[in-house]
């Protein structure tokens, strides 16, 4: 008999490390070399300059900086990125703050249940992003239910006090439109992450620390909180990544005092016509996510080495 032939390793891991990179390098490096071209070009009308040339039987190469210099000198710009990153950083905030009590008691609830909760979660993506943003659009706008309700408890007075809105009943166009309606937006981006890794947690670990004279308060802090770890760097990297860019909820929520660098971005592409200088902002954002996502990955590498 001839012996059977052995599959390569090599091969098979290979395909597993490399499709994924190819997917990457196809879908995000070459669009994102394009868009860093173009923002180094000089604009020619409808066309760009190249940037290596040959003339004069030489090589030249024309590089133009000046749009990341104005990025840096122009206030607006470094302001419309600040405001950015505030509201993502407030809503990832809020998201963490209500997704991680929903998401314990899923994990906690019986297992019969836990399907319809994570249905509950899940429903609003079977709605248009657009309809749910809209639907805010007409709670919080006058009489509408969301504003009557809120006008009811008082509370209308409170954020106006705290300068989340302009005046009592006027919720519409402010910095709490914004928040609220990008909370409901990526709340289910929060919850899922940290459901899936609550659930898998070993519960002999609270056990053990009940046995050895732990409060609940002191179990939930000491052993659920550093073992979900991973689960809220996920979360809240799924939040704030997209909150950062945003540009339909501001667009309809928020107002001209929320302006965030999606607003800019739109404007400077079409508004303006000014490609070159739209995308340097889109490179310098790009640069702002990159840096939680290496954080994001130095966290996840750290908890997979404990876990063994």
């Amino acid at each position: 008999m001839t012996p059977r032939r052995q599959p390569r390793r090599g091969s098979g891991r290979f395909a597993v490390i490399g499709v994924p990179y190819l997917w990457l390098l196809v879908f995000f490096l070459l669009p994102f070399l394009v868009v860093l071209k173009i923002s180094v070009s000089e604009m020619e009308g409808a066309t760009f300059s190249d940037l290596v040339s040959w003339r004069d039987g030489a090589l030249a190469f024309s590089v133009k900086l000046g749009t990341y210099a104005l990025l840096l000198q122009d206030d607006l710009y470094l302001a419309t990125y600040l405001s950015s990153l505030k509201y993502a950083a407030a809503t990832t905030l809020l998201c963490l703050a209500i997704g991680y009590p929903f998401a314990y008691f899923m994990a906690r609830a019986r297992r019969s249940v836990q399907p319809a909760l994570l249905m509950l979660v899940m429903l609003p993506f079977w709605t248009s992003f657009l309809l749910r943003v809209y639907a805010w659009k007409g709670l919080l706008s006058e009489n509408g239910w969301a504003a009557e309700a809120i006008a009811a408890l008082g509370l209308d007075r409170l954020l106006a006090a705290a300068g989340l809105i302009a005046g009592p009943g006027q919720l519409m166009n402010s910095p709490f439109s914004l928040v609220l309606g990008m909370t409901y937006t990526y709340l289910p981006f929060m919850i899922l992450p940290l459901y899936s890794t609550l659930e898998k947690m070993d519960l002999r670990l609270l056990e053990a620390a009940y046995d050895l004279g732990a409060t609940a308060w002191v179990g939930f802090w000491k052993i659920t909180v550093p073992l979900s770890r991973a689960g809220i760097v996920a979360g809240s990297m799924l939040v704030f990544i997209p909150c950062v860019g945003e540009y339909v909820i501001p667009e309809l929520l928020g107002g001209p005092q929320t302006q965030m660098i999606g607003r800019t971005l739109w404007d400077e592409f079409f508004s303006n016509n000014d490609w070159p200088m739209a995308c340097a902002v889109a490179v310098a954002m790009i640069l702002l996510v990159i840096v939680p996502v290496a954080i994001f990955s130095k966290v996840r590498a750290e908890a997979v080495e404990q876990g063994r």
